[in-house]
């Protein structure tokens, strides 16, 4: 098979000729038709986030068929289309993982970073991890649903039910949860790096009621803020946009530090938090949502070898919505 390689942090991966997966005795082996670049995927190519054991295949908002079955799996059978999402595997047996909670398992296996991930023509999955997907929607449209959808859903859902909801960076996930949070009758405040104008505009036509450069303060103060763009600067920001009683909630794995800023922006039970990983009720639920909404989403389509180049353009600012490597029809 072909698959993007990370040998070094830094580095334009490569495209290489590798050997097909074998599954496991509870893993899938995947083909996979595509998969949606997240700015995880930057920071793991750029050498923000601390170095697994390379070389690494990323991605990890699958999309394809089932090709092969281990031979303890049961769940699956071969031709099923299924979605691989970030978290890849849990231990289930620690204390977060009992109460429900195996996002913050200390254990937990990554797809695309400690595990093998989607940039690959094959990939394999544990077969817990795994969700079904509807045979008939095209690859490159839902794969952004993996990532961007379920860690913006688990973000929403984190913020509270406030009316005013401000979202600072307008990507991949902000396109989609913004759909969701319209849906859910709230409005939506849209902040952008300063001066884009084509951002501010996208957000409009998602529904967004206001939308203004991240250095802006909103017309009206904010019930609720999510921090999609890793940028450390934008939390004292956004505690200044929201009232009394408001959620800041930091979206992102990294984010740069996070400056001092005077308690009295914390003041008056204002909350910062942060989201991480994701569990897989959460994914059911966002994709049993994302239908009746229904999301739609935008999407610029490269081919495996010019992941590079998708990359690159996320890390400009570049992508209208999410970018989405087609690899298998």
């Amino acid at each position: 098979m072909q698959a993007m390689v990370l040998t070094e942090p830094g580095r334009p991966l490569e495209l290489r000729d590798l050997p097909i997966p074998t599954p496991g005795p509870n893993e899938v082996l995947i083909r996979v038709e595509a998969c949606a670049v997240c700015r995880t995927d930057l920071h793991i190519v750029d050498g923000e986030l601390p170095a697994p054991a390379l070389p690494l295949i990323p991605g990890h908002q699958i999309v394809g068929a089932i090709a092969g079955l281990g031979e303890q799996v049961t769940r699956w059978t071969v031709g099923q289309r299924v979605g691989v999402p970030w978290l890849g595997w849990t231990c289930g047996s620690c204390r977060f993982c009992r109460e429900g909670r195996e996002n913050l398992c200390d254990q937990a296996q990554f797809t695309g970073y400690t595990r093998p991930g989607g940039f690959a023509e094959y990939t394999v999955a544990d077969q817990r991890f795994c969700f079904a997907l509807p045979a008939n929607e095209q690859a490159t449209a839902v794969a952004p649903l993996l990532c961007a959808g379920l860690i913006g859903y688990r973000a929403l859902r984190l913020a509270g039910e406030g009316e005013r909801l401000g979202i600072y960076g307008f990507g991949a996930a902000a396109h989609l949860i913004t759909q969701v949070a319209r849906w859910q009758g709230r409005q939506v405040f849209a902040f952008t790096r300063p001066g884009d104008m084509e951002g501010q505009r996208f957000a409009r036509e998602l529904g967004a009621v206001w939308a203004g450069d991240s250095t802006d303060l909103p017309p009206t103060p904010l019930d609720a803020a999510i921090i999609f763009a890793p940028v450390g600067e934008l939390v004292p920001q956004a505690l200044r946009a929201v009232a009394k009683g408001g959620v800041v909630v930091c979206g992102g794995i990294h984010m740069s530090p996070i400056p001092a800023f005077p308690y009295d922006l914390l003041w008056g039970e204002r909350v910062v938090r942060s989201v991480a990983n994701l569990t897989r009720e959460d994914g059911e639920d966002f994709l049993q949502l994302a239908p009746q909404v229904p999301v739609q989403t935008t999407v610029e389509v490269f081919p495996l070898a010019e992941l590079n180049a998708a990359l690159h353009a996320l890390r400009r600012g570049a992508i209208r919505g999410a970018a989405v490597i087609q690899i298998g029809e």
